[in-house]
């Protein structure tokens, strides 16, 4: 067996790939623990220490990944978002760059890549990416149409609130996510111009109780057909596989059949 075998062996194993993610849980736990003062003051040496171990191995791992297989990896998405995630902990510790240091805990993402459920959520959120489009664009010409309305009804009498189309986006954005909107922003309203309530109470059920809920209709609908595509591979797969297997136990039965033609013929 070759060493490039040996290296497929091992990255075939589960048991591996477990060592990996326990390994992205305890760094995940050290960088949790190095922001804060106490602790560091105690254990500071070892938590680094322990650092540098985790990210050595890290870089080894997918060393060990670009070696086995060094085409498949970079045709990989996930092996090059891990590559890139570790890449970002080498970043020197000073120097214009450091700033980079405290993206280190982007390797806790490393766990999307690792556990199969999670990355099935991301696949199906990155294809829900086109559909979400038109869900934005609908909701910002929505903001748009009332942003320029209220700021000409209540520009003069509310300029904080509704002085520009960038303050009533802002103020109309907090009455989507209903965040004070009665008694912070609409009834304040409502004390000078009493048919208010006109404007903003269809603004809330297009946006809040409509259109958002758009967003997790296009979520679900993509996640689920990542999913029944993702069933449909597996299923193809194992059929290939059944094919297979049927294809060499005919194979077998008919050199049965030849040897025991064989064997009367003698």
């Amino acid at each position: 067996m070759t060493i490039r075998n040996m290296m497929k062996a091992l990255l075939a194993l589960p048991r591996f790939e477990g060592v990996i993610l326990a390994l992205i849980i305890l760094n995940s736990v050290i960088l949790a623990l190095e922001t804060s003062p106490s602790v560091m003051m105690q254990f500071g040496p070892a938590l680094k220490l322990a650092d540098q171990i985790i990210l050595g191995l890290f870089v080894l791992e997918l060393a060990i990944r670009m070696s086995a297989d060094f085409k498949a990896f970079w045709r990989d998405p996930w092996r090059i978002f891990d590559f890139l995630v570790v890449a970002i902990a080498l970043v020197p510790a000073s120097g214009p760059l450091a700033i980079l240091r405290a993206l280190r805990i982007l390797r806790v993402l490393r766990l999307l890549s690792g556990v199969p459920a999670m990355r099935r959520v991301v696949n199906g959120l990155l294809a829900a990416v086109p559909g979400l489009s038109s869900v934005v664009f609908l909701i910002l010409l929505i903001f748009f149409v009332f942003s320029v309305i209220s700021t000409k009804i209540f520009a003069a009498a509310f300029p904080e609130w509704f002085g520009s189309i960038g303050a009533s986006s802002y103020t109309l954005f907090q009455i989507m996510t209903l965040e004070s909107w009665s008694m912070g922003i609409v009834r304040p309203v409502m004390e000078v111009f009493p048919l208010a309530w006109i404007l903003f109470v269809p603004f809330i059920i297009i946006t809040a109780f409509t259109v958002l809920n758009l967003f997790i209709g296009v979520i679900v609908d993509a996640m689920q057909s990542a999913n029944d595509a993702e069933a449909k591979d597996e299923r193809d797969l194992l059929m290939k596989k059944n094919d297979q297997i049927l294809g060499e136990i005919q194979a077998l039965r008919a050199e049965m059949q030849s040897l025991r033609q064989q064997n009367k013929q003698s």
